[in-house]
């Protein structure tokens, strides 16, 4: 495993870290996604990525679990947490969030705690405001139960500088993968040149490349899977220093620490490789976060999976009548089946546009999706 300086905290992480975002829930007891957590210290990856909500709820109780099991070295890795400013909107509020997280993890500090998916200027002064979510996290610093004060950013570049300039914040966690990476690449590099951490989330952009392996085998080498080359991009970075992988399994853990192990550079020549496949509007993916789902649609909408549908229009080019072919093949028997909420429910009160990481124009796909099924045969519309 590769270990690199963590900015200016103190910190060596690893190259690869654990993102809490992907447990099977719904297959495996918290128990058993736990023996993940242990397996991937074991193997030597040490930054532990979690948060609340995260998994339904369980991604924090699984994470308990596993360090109680790991007590006796809990040196050895660090963990990390978040909390958004209008969840804890005051000093008092993200100081109960630190000692809630703590309960849950337990352990006695928590050592990258981040002020969470901030996506537009305006959250950030929300939780820098007198008496609010960042004042809170001071004086939990002060009494030792976070060590470091960190943010979780989906700005723009030229505004992450902006905010890193300040010194309030020790590191950052940025979107980052090999699809978006012309797109994202400024926030990186100045994070970088300022001195800060940087850990790279989304670094197989959701899942989506895991997914669809023929489609993006331009990305490798000879031999190389989708998958594995699109982890060695961000490994070998060295502007980042971890990129955080959901993990599902053991296999899945011992393929990023191969990756890991055997990291070669990617050369201008490759680079300019991939930028000739890929298309224009891979910055306009639905990751597949869900943050717009969980009581943010009030007609319930399952926003994630329309978005995760359309994908394939800006993924692959597809045309109206190849994906009205696949809505009708997706509300029979795939993401969509089953589903009481339609997207010509929309009613356009835009909370899903303003809790969506990728800043996806939501509505109008809602609307364009609305159209093509109304216009499909042999639908009860």
């Amino acid at each position: 495993m590769i270990y690199s300086d963590f900015g200016k905290t103190g910190a060596k992480v690893s190259a690869v870290g654990f993102g809490g975002m992907r447990f099977d829930t719904k297959n495996k007891s918290n128990e058993e996604n736990a023996e993940l957590l242990t397996y991937a210290v074991d193997k030597g990856i040490n930054y532990l990525d979690t948060a609340p909500g995260y998994c339904d709820d369980k991604s924090e109780d699984i994470y308990g679990l596993a360090i109680k099991e790991m007590a006796d070295k809990r040196d050895q890795f660090y963990v990390t947490t978040k909390g958004m400013p209008a969840t804890y909107d005051t000093a008092d509020k993200a100081r109960e969030a630190v000692e809630k997280s703590l309960k849950r993890l337990n352990t006695d500090y928590i050592d990258f705690y981040h002020v969470w998916c901030i996506r537009r200027m305006s959250e950030y002064e929300l939780a820098m405001k007198p008496g609010g979510q960042y004042e809170g996290l001071l004086k939990a610093k002060e009494e030792g139960l976070i060590k470091n004060i960190v943010i979780s950013s989906h700005l723009r570049g030229d505004h992450i500088a902006q905010i890193m300039k300040k010194k309030e914040y020790e590191a950052v966690l940025l979107g980052l993968n090999i699809l978006n990476f012309m797109y994202r690449w400024e926030g990186v590099q100045k994070a970088h040149d300022l001195g800060y951490g940087v850990v790279a989330m989304n670094p197989l952009s959701g899942g989506l490349i895991p997914k669809h392996e023929k489609e993006f085998s331009f990305l490798g080498e000879e031999g190389e899977s989708a998958t594995e080359a699109a982890l060695r991009f961000i490994i070998s970075c060295p502007q980042v220093n971890v990129a955080l992988v959901g993990f599902e399994n053991k296999e899945h853990i011992d393929m990023a620490c191969r990756v890991a192990d055997q990291a070669k550079s990617f050369t201008e020549e490759d680079i300019e490789r991939v930028k000739a496949n890929l298309s224009d509007h891979m910055n306009s993916l639905c990751t597949g976060c869900n943050y717009c789902m969980a009581g943010v649609c009030p007609q319930n909408i399952p926003i994630a999976s329309y978005m995760q549908y359309y994908n394939d229009k800006p993924l692959f080019g597809k045309d109206e009548q190849e994906m009205k072919k696949k809505l009708k093949f997706e509300l029979e028997w795939g993401r969509l089946a089953e589903k009481v909420s339609r997207a010509k429910d929309c009613i356009e009160c835009a909370k899903c546009e303003q809790v969506c990481t990728q800043h996806l124009d939501i509505m109008n796909r809602l609307a364009e999706i609305a159209e093509w099924r109304t216009n499909l045969p042999e639908d009860d519309n």
